[in-house]
């Protein structure tokens, strides 16, 4: 791995998030949310904010039925 590497973080349409590096092109599917930095400096960005590792729609799923 290339410590100096920049990434960016991307999320997907189900609020996943992934790390992904900075000069390659954003893949289908996924949309870069604006931060960029270091591996480490991205991987706690995610860890903050991605806080329900279920996916969009078995979260709206579970909601609906609960309702």
């Amino acid at each position: 791995m290339d410590e100096n590497a920049r990434y960016q973080v991307l999320r997907n349409d189900e609020d996943q998030y992934s790390l992904w590096l900075a000069d390659l092109e954003v893949p289908d599917g996924w949309h870069a949310v604006g931060k960029e930095g270091t591996q480490d400096e991205c991987s706690a960005y995610v860890d903050e904010v991605w806080t329900d590792m279920r996916p969009r729609s078995l979260r709206e799923r579970m909601d609906r039925a609960a309702s």
